[in-house]
């Protein structure tokens, strides 16, 4: 599995990478901006992630704002974003507007910080990206 972290601190960010490093390659962005080259480039090279954690708020470009440029590149590359990315919303907002602009916008899951391990390991079983075997 092919993981995009993005997250502004450090903190939360190393301890994203340390729950998935198991799971394959991550790369870290630290805002959304960042997120969106990367993905920019992983599509055009026909590398695209298969996971990506995305806070909501950060710097420069926020998680709502790169969520929605996130789809519309997986678009512009004939890829729906069923068929595209699996974006799960890691953020520390739990309030209904959040999530309903989220899941608006064709997230795939949302995890309110902090992440736990178990919770994290279930989403992601959920989304099809890791065996239900324990």
């Amino acid at each position: 599995m092919k993981t995009l972290i993005v997250e502004d601190d450090f903190v939360s960010r190393m301890l994203m990478q340390q729950y998935l490093s198991k799971y394959g390659k991550s790369h870290a962005a630290i805002n959304g901006a960042e997120a969106i080259k990367a993905v920019d480039i992983s599509l055009q090279e026909g590398e695209p992630y298969d996971l990506i954690c995305l806070d909501i708020m950060m710097p420069e470009v926020d998680g709502q704002e790169a969520l929605r440029e996130i789809r519309r590149l997986e678009e512009e590359k004939g890829i729906r974003s069923s068929h595209g990315a699996k974006i799960v919303m890691t953020t520390a907002l739990n309030d209904l507007t959040n999530v309903k602009e989220a899941f608006y916008s064709l997230c795939d899951g949302y995890l309110v910080k902090p992440i736990q391990l178990d919770k994290l390991t279930n989403e992601l079983k959920r989304l099809k990206l890791l065996d239900e075997t324990p």
